[in-house]
């Protein structure tokens, strides 16, 4: 016979104290003397008691549950990012609810419609973007969405992003200060802001300096297409002779491909990416990269969601974190350089 479940009422009656006292305890924010608290919790783990999370939110309109919505997993950014946004929302006295999604509109929508019939108290939505009917839908139902690592104008959406086209302007000027004159870019998925200002930064770079990109090819942030890209880049006669890859995850296997096709990066051929996931500092890869700023990035946005959920934020903030080159052994460094 199934054991019945433990009421808050029957917590009250063994600690001595209000049911709403009860309830108190279990409510992140709420007040209560340490001595119930105590009480309370003792006579909780004497019981077996675990609050009902659900049936508090029915009541209370706040399930403090936040969605986040993610896409790209295989990209090694993306681990390291949820890790600290659900660090962060934790410490704040939330949970946080995953889902991976499809990166198209279609797809997306389908699964933020399912966040929004969760109850979550906001949405954070990781490299995805979301369509005007569902932004206002998720306006309409008080639900706070803040895009991370991907802007989107035009929705009344706030994001987070870094500095991306100042940061690959930036690391292209390095790679022009270490005298390449043969630069081509492996760009994000031009279907992004991520992509498209990658790529606005290179050719902004070259232009400073009176110079042509020697190709761009749209990686689609896949590691596949990076290193057929690869190789018919350097199937040609006159191949480049460095490689600006939009992020980590396309520059390892740009430089795995490099390595099978019998050259040495930082020595044959420079490659720079952009990221700076822990994979980029082992000895095998050692790559040069733009350093994304991950912990303000995650601080930020989580403080302009709670923002929006706590204090009632209604202007849509649009903030750019600027990063920095980090120099490792993938590419040529230009005598003197300092970044």
């Amino acid at each position: 016979m199934a054991q019945s479940k433990v009421t808050s009422a029957e917590v009250a009656r063994l600690a001595g104290v209000s049911q709403s006292a009860v309830s108190r305890v279990f409510t992140p924010g709420a007040s209560a003397s340490p001595k119930t608290v105590e009480k309370v919790k003792a006579a909780a783990q004497q019981l077996g008691y675990r609050p009902n999370v659900l049936a508090r939110a029915m009541v209370s309109g706040k399930s403090r549950i936040i969605g986040l919505v993610v896409a790209y997993l295989e990209n090694q950014f993306y681990p390291v990012a949820l890790e600290l946004l659900s660090n962060a929302l934790q410490s704040r006295g939330y949970h946080i609810l995953i889902f991976t999604a499809p990166n198209s509109i279609d797809g997306i929508d389908s699964v933020m419609q399912d966040l929004m019939d969760y109850q979550v108290d906001g949405i954070v939505a990781a490299s995805v973007s979301m369509s005007s009917d569902l932004a206002a839908r998720a306006k309409q139902a008080g639900i706070p969405v803040v895009l991370f690592n991907r802007g989107q104008d035009g929705e009344g959406l706030s994001n987070v992003t870094s500095a991306n086209r100042d940061g690959a302007e930036r690391a292209t000027d390095f790679l022009i200060a270490g005298g390449h004159d043969r630069i081509a870019h492996i760009a994000g998925w031009q279907g992004s802001s991520t992509g498209r200002d990658r790529q606005a930064g290179f050719e902004a770079a070259l232009r400073k300096h009176g110079m042509a990109p020697h190709a761009i090819v749209d990686g689609h942030y896949s590691r596949d297409v990076a290193s057929a890209a690869t190789r018919e880049l350097l199937g040609q006669s006159n191949r480049p002779d460095a490689l600006f890859v939009g992020n980590d995850h396309m520059a390892f296997a740009v430089m795995d491909t490099l390595r099978e096709l019998g050259l040495t990066p930082g020595r044959d051929i420079s490659v720079v990416g952009y990221d700076d996931v822990p994979m980029a500092a082992w000895g095998s890869y050692n790559l040069t990269t733009w350093r994304q700023p991950v912990n303000r990035m995650v601080d930020a946005t989580v403080d302009t969601l709670l923002d929006q959920i706590e204090a009632g934020a209604h202007m849509p903030r649009s903030l750019e974190i600027p990063g920095e080159l980090i120099l490792r052994g993938s590419a040529r460094i230009p005598e003197g350089w300092t970044s």
